[in-house]
């Protein structure tokens, strides 16, 4: 028998967000996440922020995300090319960035986004050792799936995509129990960088799309970081030999869909399926 996740309270769908590099349209961007219920991560370069009148000051950083239920993650402190370093100038970038970033918000910060979408195995190994749970690249896959490797985490697309509006229907249409990846949930995730809406004066786009996809009953609107560490806590269940119980070991509630029928499996309990 064969078990899918399902997300919290047992919806099928999620949606989440990634912007980069903290410029001051980052204030605009939040308010129109605010106004429609949207949640999502901001990855920052920390070695830069308040450097120039481009990007956001620190203050401004504590003032903007986290009270309005964003994320930080992390960006690289200087927004290197990460294949271009040395593995000790990497581990600084990385590791640096993430310590300020935890000072500056007294928070826990584990994910990131790679800058120009550069990566190779050594940077994923040092992500693994600077303790970085996930990763987004840039790799547009134009679907819903969940990662098999949070550390290459592809979205469906940038938010410029010219297919954006058509992939948000075929989302709000699709079912789990469609297509090459079986029963698992589907996960609509956009990127981009907020500037681009005003060198495109195309602000009312990302308005048009919050608007479009806004309020859904069985859509969970979360930030990576949620994702990441829910979908992580449901892949770690512990399930008897037979396949009738179900334990979670994490401190997070789960849901399962498990023979069409669906489970709730409370942090740290055993179901009986």
């Amino acid at each position: 028998m064969t078990d899918f996740i399902r997300f919290p309270g047992g919806k099928a769908k999620a949606l989440t967000f990634s912007y980069d590099d903290g410029p001051r349209e980052d204030l605009p961007l939040v308010e129109i996440f605010k106004k429609y219920g949207m949640h999502g991560t901001f990855n920052l370069n920390s070695g830069l922020y308040g450097t120039s009148g481009w990007y956001l000051t620190e203050q401004e950083i504590r003032d903007l995300y986290l009270p309005a239920g964003q994320e930080l993650a992390c960006h690289m402190l200087t927004h290197p090319f990460p294949t271009r370093l040395t593995a000790p100038r990497l581990v600084y970038e990385i590791t640096e960035d993430r310590r300020r970033l935890e000072a500056l918000t007294d928070g826990i910060v584990c994910g990131m986004a790679y800058p120009y979408g550069d990566y190779n195995a050594e940077t994923i190994a040092l992500l693994k050792t600077a303790g970085i749970a996930y990763a987004r690249t840039t790799r547009s896959t134009e679907w819903f799936s969940l990662p098999e490797n949070f550390l290459e985490l592809h979205p469906t697309c940038h938010h410029n995509n010219e297919r954006l509006f058509d992939l948000a229907d075929t989302f709000f249409a699709a079912q789990p129990d469609e297509g090459a990846h079986g029963r698992d949930p589907l996960l609509f995730y956009v990127w981009g960088h907020s500037f681009e809406f005003s060198e495109n004066n195309n602000w009312v786009r990302i308005e048009r799309f919050c608007e479009k996809t806004a309020g859904h009953d069985d859509v969970w609107y979360a930030t990576n970081g949620e994702i990441c560490a829910y979908v992580t806590a449901a892949r770690g269940l512990q399930f008897s030999l037979d396949g009738t119980m179900v334990h979670n070991p994490s401190a997070l509630d789960v849901w399962i869909d498990h023979a069409k029928r669906l489970y709730h499996i409370p942090a740290g309990a055993t179901v009986k399926l």
